[in-house]
């Protein structure tokens, strides 16, 4: 493409950090997909933006699904050069978005892997009173409790917890705020990290999580101590940070029916992606059927 098509997209992800304060990972995300769709347009030999039509565009995504790209993927891509196309109609570079009526081929969802009640709580209960011990339980009971992100825990400061009332406010993806329930056993796992969290970090440290040498905990770090913690506690199932969260929004709607009180407690901006917890729940209702009707159980050979 022309270097004008270039200037326009360095302006874009210029526009994208000041403007719209798009995360880092989410702007890598952008770059990477705009990029290769200029590669494509390089292909077909589009030389600017204004001359990329929505034929290109499905062009653009039957090469990519023929690379074998899940259609989740295709779908932020699309999602990228959708909101791109918006800016330069914005800046009156074109004149019509041609990604409008351009969709993803589907896929077949899945369904994330949780852990079942006993589960969760056999990889909780570990009676180790070592200072990194009693950090990592209550990172598992807060997660678990609470049903944070990752970067959301990470990210987590000691003015956002209130154990009195038993809440932790929660800043998420888009930079919403939220506050959500502690359980009990979430809160007595966080204070007793907190009466020794206090001899290793610095009075000016936020942070709630830190190392052994008072620094904030990384995300990664949390996803390898989780998985050595894991294989520790003998789970059947390999654990990592998200299936946390999965297990408390399928285990909370499992009891309580609420989808709208899970949506908001887990910070979702659209319910039907709360919706597949749904599906989950389901798969529980259709297993306890099966086990307990008399027209569901298989006879057995005499």
């Amino acid at each position: 493409m022309h270097e004008d098509a270039q200037q326009h997209l360095d302006r874009f992800f210029r526009h994208l950090s000041t403007e719209r304060q798009l995360s880092p990972l989410s702007s890598v995300h952008y770059r990477r997909d705009l990029t290769q769709c200029m590669r494509y347009c390089d292909t077909v030999g589009i030389q600017d933006w204004d001359r990329l039509t929505t034929p290109e565009v499905r062009g653009w995504v039957a090469s990519m699904h023929r690379r074998g790209l899940a259609g989740k993927s295709i779908q932020r891509a699309l999602s990228a050069l959708r909101t791109f196309f918006r800016y330069l109609l914005r800046e009156q570079v074109v004149t019509s978005n041609p990604v409008g009526g351009v969709t993803a081929p589907k896929t077949a969802r899945r369904l994330p892997k949780t852990l079942t009640a006993d589960q969760a709580t056999k990889l909780v209960t570990r009676d180790d009173r070592a200072p990194l011990m009693l950090r990592d339980r209550a990172l598992w009971e807060l997660m678990y409790s609470s049903g944070l992100r990752l970067s959301e825990v990470v990210n987590l400061n000691l003015a956002e917890l209130d154990l009195p009332s038993g809440t932790v406010r929660v800043t998420g993806k888009g930079k919403k705020v939220r506050d959500v329930p502690v359980g009990t056993k979430a809160c007595e796992a966080l204070r007793a990290w907190l009466s020794w969290r206090q001899q290793v970090a610095d009075t000016d440290e936020p942070a709630v999580f830190v190392t052994r040498n008072g620094e904030r905990l990384t995300g990664r770090a949390i996803q390898a101590r989780l998985r050595q913690w894991s294989v520790k506690q003998g789970m059947e199932v390999p654990v990592h940070p998200h299936m946390l969260r999965h297990s408390f929004a399928s285990h909370v709607l499992e009891s309580s029916g609420d989808l709208r009180a899970v949506q908001e407690m887990l910070g979702h901006a659209n319910i039907s992606t709360t919706q597949i917890y749904t599906h989950l729940d389901f798969q529980h209702l259709a297993s306890v059927y099966d086990k307990a009707h008399p027209r569901a159980r298989k006879k057995t050979k005499p």
